[in-house]
């Protein structure tokens, strides 16, 4: 039973609005929940958006969170195919796009993040797309069957892991595909060059051609349709279709109206939250790929767009809404599958902030374990490569911050587990 004692609204209908909403329920919140999403589809997944969806291999109704009759049993008002579009802190209301206000006690923003454009004449032209929405891999899934059938060109416009992925499937499909990418190696402001390299020849093996150090100024096109891409160093190559994939940016402008923190987009952008994700209003809070929270084992602030943070940091915000004490110190975590490839990558190792890369096993064969290492042999992130059950391990090791030795990290033979202090 749902009493009016209080009012708790989500602004935002994914993975976190959505886990946010459960958690709430869960946790024996009996006042009335609201979910606004700006989408017509009930909160879903994204990962299946650039893989098995993506692919053919899962169903539609596999992307959704819950199943459409679970939010009615659990008394969660949705307000679907309606944008928030003004923020009052001081009334304590949210305006959705059809005039509709709606107060609350407490709030929670999880309005995610939205494709950056290119900025370049032709994208206004049919074939140029993103993938961001359930939506996008609908349409994005069509195409890759059609320029698969007809051996047509795809040039995807980034080496980032949406980019890579979205390039395997096309490849899978029997598309043509070109990587462009101003970095000298795919993943490079993740990865750094010791291990960027080993998805250039990954993808060089099954066909998908790189060109670095480079990017897009102009789609070219004739009667609307793309005909070819130009990029800055003078070359041209033929494409059907193109994806930008050169990242995403927070989704800010309700919080930035509303005179929210912001964080700097140099520094990762996003809304500025506490250890609690809590913003600089106490009865707002933000959660998923909109927040930059501080983080009170990293000692940093930390913007993070992968699926695991949204998954953890909806059900951690909906936890502080209800007065508990939160400390949301998870350590950032992602996945993706590239063909024969599957990883797991935990941590936080930025460009600058590492001194080595040790690697354990076989990196020719694509199975192995790479750690990258601090000048004082903290370990501050690790990546398995078709080696399963070491992540959680791997998580511990980070958390216990304790100084490794490299030739032990390396050596297959010491197990991991005897590493822990």
């Amino acid at each position: 039973m749902v009493d009016a004692h209080q009012t708790f609204v989500i602004v935002g209908g994914g993975l976190a609005g959505a886990k946010a909403a459960e958690t709430l329920r869960s946790e024996g919140f009996t006042g009335r929940v609201i979910l606004i999403c700006d989408e017509r589809d009930h909160p879903y997944e994204r990962p299946p958006l650039s893989k098995g969806y993506l692919l053919g291999k899962e169903e539609r109704d596999s992307v959704f969170v819950h199943e459409p009759a679970w939010y009615a049993k659990a008394h969660i008002e949705l307000h679907l195919g309606q944008p928030a579009v003004h923020l009052d802190p001081a009334a304590k209301t949210v305006r959705l796009g059809d005039g509709t206000l709606i107060a609350y006690d407490k709030l929670l923003l999880a309005t995610g993040a939205e494709p950056r454009r290119l900025d370049i004449p032709g994208t206004g032209l049919a074939g140029v797309h993103h993938l961001r929405r359930l939506a996008h891999a609908e349409r994005l899934r069509g195409v890759l069957a059609s320029l698969g059938r007809e051996n047509g060109h795809l040039v995807i416009a980034g080496a980032g892991w949406i980019g890579l992925e979205v390039a395997a499937a096309a490849r899978t499909y029997g598309a043509e595909v070109t990587v462009i990418e101003t970095a000298p190696t795919p993943l490079h402001g993740v990865l750094g060059p010791e291990l960027g390299g080993m998805f250039t020849a990954l993808h060089r093996e099954h066909g998908v051609r790189f060109h670095f150090g480079a990017r897009l100024t102009e789609i070219v096109g004739q009667d609307g349709m793309v005909l070819a891409v130009r990029t800055d160093d003078g070359e041209e190559h033929p494409a059907h279709d193109v994806l930008a994939a050169i990242g995403a940016a927070p989704r800010t402008a309700l919080a930035e109206q509303a005179g929210l923190d912001l964080v700097d987009r140099g520094a990762g952008g996003g809304i500025a939250v506490d250890s609690a994700l809590r913003t600089s209003d106490p009865y707002i809070y933000a959660a998923g790929d909109v927040a930059a929270a501080d983080h009170p084992l990293l000692d940093t602030r930390l913007r993070v767009e992968h699926w695991a943070n949204a998954l953890n940091g909806g059900p951690a915000a909906a936890r502080a809404m209800l007065g508990q004490d939160t400390s949301y110190d998870r350590i950032p975590y992602f996945f993706s599958d590239q063909y024969d490839l599957g990883m797991e990558y935990s941590g936080y190792a930025p460009p600058g902030s590492y001194t080595q890369v040790v690697c354990r096993g076989d990196v020719g064969k694509r199975e192995f374990i790479a750690f990258w290492l601090g000048a004082d042999g903290r370990l501050l992130a690790g990546m398995n490569v078709n080696v399963w059950d070491v992540a959680e391990t791997v998580q511990q090791l980070i958390r216990s911050g304790a100084p490794l030795e490299p030739g032990a990290l390396a050596d297959p033979e010491v197990p991991l587990e005897s590493l822990l202090p």
